[in-house]
C-alpha cells in the first residue's frame, strides 16, 4: 500500500473498474484535503471525510449496512440514502459539502468509497452499475 502523500499517492480504481485516478493527502494545508486527480481534472475533498464516512457507515444497519453510493455531479440530485446524498447533506459532520471545489464538489460517491477500500475501512461492491459500500 503507498502511503498518500503526494510523491506516492494512492493509485486507485472506480467501483467498476473503469477509470484509474490518483489521491493523495495534503496536511500543508488547514485543514488538510485529499487531492483526487482524475485525468487532468483535480477534485478536493475535506481530509475528514475519511473518517467522518466510516462512522458513519458504521451506523447504517439496514441490509446488512450496505448503502448505495449514487455517486453524481454536483449539479445533478444524489439519490436519498446514499454516500452521494450525505458527502453533501446539511446533516453530516461538516454541515454541507466535503467537496471543496464549485464545480466539482460532486462525485463524493464515486472516488471516497474505494480509498476507504484502500484504506481498510470498507468493503466495496465493484459491479459495472449500482455499486454499494459497507463499513469494515
Amino acid at each position: 500500500m503507498t502511503t498518500g502523500t503526494p510523491a506516492e499517492p494512492w493509485e486507485l480504481k472506480t467501483p467498476p473498474g473503469s477509470s484509474a485516478y490518483t489521491m493523495h493527502r495534503d496536511d500543508t494545508v488547514d485543514p488538510p484535503i485529499l487531492v483526487c486527480q482524475v485525468g487532468s481534472t483535480k477534485l478536493t475533498y475535506q481530509a475528514r471525510a475519511i473518517d467522518d464516512l466510516h462512522a458513519w457507515l458504521k451506523t447504517q444497519t439496514e441490509n446488512d449496512g450496505w448503502v448505495p453510493l449514487g455517486a453524481a455531479d454536483e449539479q445533478k440530485p444524489a439519490p436519498a440514502g446514499s454516500v452521494e446524498a450525505w458527502g453533501r447533506s446539511e446533516d453530516n459532520p461538516v454541515g454541507g459539502w466535503y467537496g471543496l471545489r464549485k464545480g466539482y464538489r460532486g462525485r463524493f460517491g464515486m472516488y471516497l468509497p474505494p480509498l476507504l477500500e484502500e484504506l481498510g475501512l470498507a468493503e466495496l461492491t465493484h459491479d459495472p452499475r449500482n455499486n454499494r459500500m459497507r463499513a469494515l
